[in-house]
């Protein structure tokens, strides 16, 4: 990782994952309501979920290095890939579809990456004082 606040680093590339997420969420959603193309649903959720699976991976290669500081953060964004690698294994798209979203979600809210991205700013913005 070049030098800089890895916090925010991580946070910048996790914020460009989540809206990339979102926007196939909307696709996705626009393809059954409107549409009604179940198959296209159906992989636009794996594609979804392959996204999130290749989340601890590619953060790996972000970070460079170990980093005592993020180990927690580097966990956190393991277990985001392997909900989403479980739900590639299972096949299922509700399964699927429910990735980020807690039972009590509130449509408009943020869903689970958003808001570990707006933890990471806040850690970035305290790390940086």
């Amino acid at each position: 990782m070049s030098s800089g606040n890895p916090y925010m680093q991580l946070a910048a590339w996790l914020e460009k994952e989540a809206s990339e997420i979102r926007e196939i969420e909307r696709e996705a959603d626009h393809v059954l309501h409107n549409e009604g193309d179940e198959d296209a649903y159906r992989e636009l959720m794996r594609a979804k979920a392959l996204k999130l699976a290749s989340l601890e991976e590619q953060s790996v290669e972000i970070v460079q290095e170990e980093n005592p500081a993020l180990v927690a953060v580097m966990k956190r964004i393991k277990r985001f890939s392997q909900s989403a690698a479980q739900s590639l294994r299972v096949g299922s798209v509700f399964f699927m579809s429910a990735l980020l979203y807690p039972e009590n979600y509130k449509h408009g809210e943020r869903n689970d990456l958003e808001n570990f991205v707006a933890e990471l700013r806040s850690l970035a913005s305290s790390s940086a004082d």
